[in-house]
């Protein structure tokens, strides 16, 4: 009894040793440890980086893993520039750059990766590595450092080429290939390395065409108004290093290192007014009309000449848009909307192969379609002539409508807009009657209010500008015989009723702005969400005045107006002219119905880099790996509080971070 009591009692710690090892034979997923999110680490090279006397074209470049050389066409640049680019290829852990072309004497070579170098497993990117080495005696180590942004919008120029010329011509720029050179990071950032004690000319070209220079009017560029002379000096920088466990500060080292100058470059790129002219499509939208678009705006009108047809004078009228550059043809004479396919002579000026304007002709044949008209149902058969239908439909000509443009909802700002379906040959103003509804009557406004054409760009359109009172409600009506067309026909009677919104519906925005200049005119733009303007005021004795807004989410900015045009003007470098200055109030600005708001606005308290709003940038950077798992707004908060752009790096160890926060610079 003893024994089988004794047995029972051990039965559970039995099942508890067979469930024991049964989880530890069972099948389970290692946890793999953390996400490797280092980038590869430089180990060496051969030659080393700053070696001397280098007669060997090919460079190989070891690192700590597997690595992957990602775009390098597009993102590795070779300073200087040579008409065969080198071959850079990855294999394990190494990275070849072989030179095609052989190596020039007593030079520095410089090598920018970019952020091209990345591990084979993650893709974690190793950014800024850079690799220097002479053929000479001596290295240059000399660099300018500095950003690109737009003019025009203060965007981060990514991927832009930027190089110097010691040739100080104005024409070396279109002539000559950039001597060094440096490609844009994702934020815009540039150091232009490797350079000799001298003087410089400093560019930034959109190098669609890579042939290093801006032989092609049409590429985004950037320059300098000043000569650049590189130089260096020793400074003392603290670095604080912090324990990875708990955050705290574990020490603080004072140490010396090289500064290059100038490092606070700022570099503001446009286009020109410039674009080769063309025909770009031709088409006849229908019977009555036909028409050309243009590459670009025109001072010019071209000629149309009829092929082929005798006796048609004064056969069109033209709509055309502001720049000319979209031209729509109105086919007047019925007979010749009759005609299915018309030839026309068009001589217009166009861009030669030596980027000049020069008058050429296109012969081009228009076509219509008409549809077809339905076959009937043959009950029985009948003579051949007898069963042919009309191959097409009658000619339609289209009615004279006539529509408001405006909405029924009006704004106080606005004129009343109406549109007729096509040009006219007659019109009859009296016909048109203004009435305002007072004491729920309609009543006549008889004074301060005329019909009369919008431009004389669009014959269809015609306007009333009148001082509309908020809150008002308004109907615009036209007789039947108000208007003629160019095809005889007329008017139907017409109504529109419309009303003004209230006082209530609307905001205003008022910017005090401070630390500007007043010597210079400046216009102010109000933009949306997605960064287009909506509003546009001049600068009034240092005020920024916006009426009349409609609720919701605004930006803004303020452009420097040299030239008092009230508009944007471009850059051009053969007048040495620089773009007109943008900048942009950093913060956005959230009004209400019936709110008056009033904001401060001191230009320069904000770097020219960090002004623009992160909303509504376009040209983002990459996201730190590190961070992509962070809020939004802290991680921008992170990037503007600790990525301090400092290009004082040595060539050889390019690794640290930057912004242009130090110093907005204005010329």
């Amino acid at each position: 009894m003893r024994r089988r009591k004794s047995n029972l009692r051990s039965l559970p710690w039995t099942l508890i040793s067979l469930a024991l090892l049964a989880s530890c034979a069972s099948i389970g997923n290692p946890s793999g440890g953390p996400r490797d999110e280092d980038p590869p680490r430089f180990v060496r090279a051969n030659p080393a980086p700053g070696s001397v006397n280098v007669k060997q074209d090919q460079i190989d470049i070891y690192f700590d893993e597997l690595v992957n050389v990602k775009d390098a066409f597009s993102k590795v640049v070779v300073s200087p520039t040579s008409k065969s680019v080198p071959r850079v290829s990855s294999q394990g852990r190494k990275v070849t750059v072989k030179f095609n072309d052989t190596l020039r004497a007593n030079t520095t070579y410089t090598i920018d990766f970019a952020n091209a170098i990345e591990d084979n497993n993650e893709n974690n990117q190793l950014q800024g590595f850079t690799y220097s080495f002479s053929t000479g005696p001596e290295i240059d180590t000399l660099q300018i450092s500095g950003m690109v942004l737009s003019a025009d919008g203060l965007e981060p120029q990514q991927g832009m080429l930027v190089g110097v010329h010691s040739n100080l011509s104005d024409t070396a720029f279109a002539k000559l290939p950039l001597e060094r050179i440096a490609k844009t990071d994702d934020r815009g950032r540039f150091s232009v390395m490797g350079l000799a004690p001298g003087e410089y000319r400093l560019y930034a070209l959109a190098d669609v065409d890579n042939d290093y220079r801006r032989e092609n009017p049409e590429e985004a560029m950037a320059f300098y108004e000043f000569t650049i002379s590189p130089s260096s000096e020793r400074v003392t920088a603290t670095d604080t290093i912090f324990n990875l466990h708990n955050g705290a500060v574990d020490s603080v080292v004072t140490r010396e290192r090289t500064r290059f100058l100038p490092n606070d470059i700022l570099l503001r790129s446009f286009e020109s007014d410039y674009k080769s002219q063309f025909l770009q499509k031709y088409e006849r939208v229908d019977s009555t009309r036909i028409r050309l678009i243009f590459n670009t705006k025109s001072d010019t009108l071209p000629t149309l000449n009829l092929v082929g047809i005798e006796g048609y004078k004064n056969w069109n009228v033209l709509e055309r848009s502001q720049n000319n550059d979209t031209l729509t043809y109105w086919i007047a004479p019925p007979s010749l909307v009759a005609t299915d396919s018309i030839h026309l002579a068009v001589t217009y000026l166009r861009t030669d192969t030596a980027q000049n304007l020069t008058l050429g002709t296109d012969t081009l044949r228009f076509f219509t379609e008409r549809p077809k008209a339905p076959k009937k149902e043959k009950k029985k058969k009948k003579k051949k002539e007898e069963e042919e239908q009309p191959d097409t439909m009658p000619i339609v000509i289209p009615p004279l409508g006539l529509r408001a443009v405006t909405q029924s909802t009006h704004e106080v700002y606005n004129p009343v807009i109406i549109e007729f379906d096509t040009p006219l040959s007659r019109l009859d103003t009296a016909a048109f009657h203004l009435e305002a509804m007072v004491d729920s009557a309609w009543k006549p406004v008889k004074d301060g209010w005329k019909l009369q054409s919008v431009d004389s760009l669009n014959p269809r359109t015609m306007k009333i500008d009148y001082p509309w009172e908020l809150g008002m409600e308004y109907k615009l009506t036209a007789d039947s015989l108000a208007a003629t067309g160019i095809y005889g026909l007329i008017t139907i009677p017409f109504e529109h009723k419309f009303k003004v919104k209230s006082e209530e519906d609307y905001c205003s925005l008022i910017f005090n702005v401070s630390n500007f200049t007043d010597s210079v005119p400046a216009f102010g733009e109000l933009v949306s969400t997605s960064d287009e303007p909506v509003r546009r005021v001049p600068l009034v004795d240092g005020v920024l005045t916006f009426d009349y807004l409609d609720p919701g989410k605004y930006y803004a900015r303020i452009f420097e107006d040299h030239n008092g045009d009230g508009k944007y003007t471009t850059g051009d470098l053969a007048a040495h002219r620089q773009p007109d200055v943008v900048y942009y109030y950093p913060k956005v600005i959230n009004i209400k119905k019936n709110w008056e708001k009033t904001e401060s606005w001191n230009v320069f308290d904000t770097a020219v880099d960090l002004m623009k709003p992160e909303a509504i940038k376009k040209n983002k950077p990459e996201a730190d790996k590190k961070n992509r798992n962070r809020k939004k707004n802290e991680s921008e908060e992170e990037e503007d509080e600790e990525d301090v752009f400092d290009p004082t790096r040595n060539p050889f160890n390019p690794n640290d971070k930057g912004s242009m926060r130090n110093k907005t610079r204005r010329h």
